[in-house]
């Protein structure tokens, strides 16, 4: 049966006969989410700390702050993930952002028997104009999940470029500025690699950023663990999110991190430089929340065991009620019941 549990006040469990999803308040974070038939309980999220760990919402803003936004307490990465939040029914839960004039609720739903979980959003406008608004997802996994040679990745993109700027700083390994086709991605030091995994040695900081495919009408990005057998990954309209930006963290300690960030712009830039930038590959990079009124952006989350040899996801699909994940090239597929899904 669906059970929602609140634990110290602070920790509220999601959780069903198949999969456990803990989310943290303050800040809303999903920090913790098991499959309860998996015996390693291995868990995909990044540690992080604080509020900012496993997958939490950036919203309004994905970025740093300018100086007068600095000034007047705005914090990088919008205030969604620094409030409390108040469950008001079983998954239901809401906050208001007293800076940005916002209100926000959120929807979590895992039905009994499935291994998808359904996230749906809706933002109020509280002032009386039109004005544009900065959101992304920012899902990461990390170590244990993420490990060299053995974690994948594979999403439903098209046009990309590697973060234009040098945040990476010393250790940013990718060519600046420079349009790709993914996965493979021009290396400064010449050559290419493929971003699929996580290059062996690695002491590395690098950003991507890519439009999902525009053929589609629901873009996916999924990560893959070859050795425990397991699949961690998103389906959700490109509609409400039309880009993936993906945050490559590979410290020589081995605290591996990697953003599978999808939302409303290609890289975590201030408010003005997406604004300014209004298109990349003839897609916006923000979206409207008009005066006084709400919009809402929904994504599904998915987790499961995968059979020997699959090793690549090539598509993901809904149909007939179910999400159907394919490896091409084995002609495997995994058929996951999501009745939620539209």
């Amino acid at each position: 049966m669906l059970a929602f549990l609140l634990l110290f006040a602070d920790l509220i469990l999601i959780k069903n006969d198949k999969l456990e999803l803990s989310v943290q308040n303050p800040g809303g974070a999903f920090t913790k989410l098991l499959l309860l038939a998996d015996p390693a309980q291995t868990n995909p999220m990044w540690k992080g700390s604080g509020n900012y760990q496993g997958h939490f919402l950036c919203l309004d803003g994905f970025g740093p702050t300018s100086k007068e936004e600095q000034a007047a307490g705005l914090p990088g990465h919008g205030e969604a993930v620094r409030q409390s939040w108040t469950q008001s029914a079983p998954g239901l839960f809401s906050t208001r952002l007293p800076l940005l004039h916002e209100a926000v609720t959120r929807r979590i739903t895992l039905l009994p028997g499935e291994q998808v979980i359904t996230v749906e959003t809706t933002v109020e406008n509280e002032l009386a104009f039109d004005r544009p608004l900065n959101w992304a997802e920012h899902g990461t996994i990390g170590a244990p999940f993420l490990t060299p040679g053995q974690t994948v990745v594979d999403a439903s993109v098209g046009r990309c470029l590697t973060r234009p700027d040098e945040k990476g700083g010393p250790k940013a390994t990718l060519n600046a500025g420079v349009e790709f086709t993914y996965p493979h991605v021009p290396l400064r030091n010449g050559g290419t690699r493929s971003l699929r995994s996580v290059p062996p040695g690695a002491n590395s900081l690098d950003h991507t950023g890519c439009a999902i495919d525009p053929n589609r009408t629901h873009g996916f990005v999924t990560a893959l663990h070859l050795e425990k057998r397991l699949v961690f990954g998103y389906y959700f309209p490109r509609a409400d999110y039309p880009w993936l930006q993906e945050w490559h963290n590979y410290p020589a300690s081995g605290e591996l991190s990697r953003g599978l960030e999808f939302g409303t712009q290609p890289f975590d830039v201030s408010r003005r430089e997406a604004i300014s930038l209004g298109k990349l590959f003839d897609q916006p990079t923000y979206r409207w929340l008009p005066a006084k009124s709400k919009i809402a952006a929904t994504f599904h989350m998915f987790y499961a065991a995968i059979p020997p040899g699959f090793d690549q996801v090539d598509d993901v699909h809904h149909a007939d009620g179910y999400l159907v994940l394919t490896n091409n090239a084995t002609r495997q597929t995994i058929r996951l019941a999501a009745r939620n899904v539209r």
